[in-house]
C-alpha cells in the first residue's frame, strides 16, 4: 500500500483503522495474561482473587454506620454525621438550629 496514493479522508480513515486494531490488540494480550495467571494460580490450588487481596488482612470489613440525624419534616432525609454536611443539614444550621435538635 502506498500512503502517497492516498487522499487525505482515506488516511485519517486508516489511522482511525490502526488505532482501534492496536486497541484491540492491547485487550486481547490483557485478557490472554489474566487468563494465564487464572490458570496458575488454579494449578497451585488458589483463586486468583486471594492472591491478589489475600485474606492475610486483620481488617474488619466496613460495615453501614446507623444514622444520628434525621430531618425534621422528612424522616427519610438523615445523616450519619461522618462526610459532608447535607445541603437539609446546613440549611437548618443556618436558620438557627442545632445538631443536638436533629438529632435522632
Amino acid at each position: 500500500m502506498d500512503l502517497n496514493d492516498l487522499s487525505l479522508n482515506e488516511l485519517k480513515k486508516l489511522r482511525s483503522d490502526v488505532d482501534k486494531a492496536i486497541s484491540s490488540y492491547e485487550d486481547r494480550l490483557k485478557k490472554d495474561a489474566l487468563a494465564a495467571a487464572q490458570a496458575a494460580a488454579k494449578e497451585h490450588g488458589f483463586d486468583l482473587g486471594e492472591l491478589l487481596y489475600g485474606t492475610a488482612s486483620k481488617r474488619k470489613p466496613k460495615g453501614t454506620v446507623a444514622p444520628k440525624y434525621a430531618h425534621p419534616e422528612n424522616s427519610s432525609l438523615t445523616w450519619t454525621g461522618r462526610g459532608r454536611q447535607p445541603k437539609w443539614i446546613k440549611e437548618a444550621l443556618g436558620s438557627g438550629k442545632t445538631l443536638e435538635d436533629l438529632a435522632i
